[in-house]
């Protein structure tokens, strides 16, 4: 039985790369980016005035985006800006939260170690997204604010010790932002991936099955949450400070 599960809380690494470890996590990172990238060529080379089905799915999805994004950020040509940003961000969590539920995921091997790994249950991973997110929210708003009035936001002694205070637990709470980001991401995933392997183990013929559809919800889910907070911390980034 104890060969039978093997649970690791750290990508496995494979090989090195002139120094630099190869882990199954980047493996399955690069497998999402392949399966995006050869989607996204076969949808998008050739499009067609009457759309088919696939099409027709994908411009649908799009538009439902970009109008949401139109109406949270207030312009649709804030909307066309961070479209591209947001919208792969969700892609990309979906595809790696789906994509380990294909049979290539613990079943090939290379020297023991499973060749890939979900890329979503690795902190590394979940760490870089969310740090790709923080910096973009930061520089949107110095960028659409300037530096002197976005800082208001974090330093105000405008408002006396109170608004100094308030200040302060808003950076705080910017900062904060990198730990929610990364963990809820990272918690979520790798919690499903273990149950899933408990499960499979102990009960593996029938349970497996509602499991799997609930965890590619969560999947669905999780990809959502993270590219909705990172519409609304652009939203908040962008927005003038109280007073102004």
């Amino acid at each position: 039985m104890e060969q039978g599960l093997h649970i690791t809380l750290a990508a496995e690494r494979l090989f090195t790369v002139w120094g630099f470890p190869v882990t199954n996590a980047t493996l399955g990172m690069w497998l999402v980016m392949a399966v995006l990238i050869v989607v996204g060529i076969v949808v998008g080379h050739n499009p067609q005035l009457i759309p088919g089905r696939v099409q027709n799915l994908f411009e649908m999805l799009f538009e439902y985006l970009l109008d949401l994004f139109e109406k949270t950020l207030g312009s649709r040509q804030l909307a066309l800006r961070y479209f591209p940003f947001i919208t792969t961000i969700f892609l990309f969590i979906l595809a790696a939260n789906w994509l380990e539920f294909f049979p290539i995921y613990g079943t090939l091997r290379a020297g023991g170690s499973p060749l890939f790994h979900p890329a979503t249950a690795d902190l590394n991973t979940t760490l870089a997204l969310a740090l790709i997110s923080f910096f973009v929210i930061e520089l949107s708003g110095i960028l659409t604010l300037g530096v002197l009035k976005y800082g208001s936001k974090f330093v105000n002694f405008r408002g006396g010790a109170m608004g100094f205070i308030v200040g302060l637990l808003e950076l705080v709470g910017n900062l904060a932002r990198l730990i929610s980001f990364s963990f809820r991401l990272f918690g979520a995933i790798f919690a499903g991936e273990v149950l899933l392997m408990v499960v499979g183990t102990f009960v593996p013929y029938f349970l497996p099955v509602p499991l799997m559809a609930f965890e590619a919800f969560i999947g669905l889910l999780q990809a959502a949450i993270f590219a909705i907070l990172t519409l609304a911390f652009i939203k908040l980034a962008i927005t003038e400070p109280h007073g102004h």
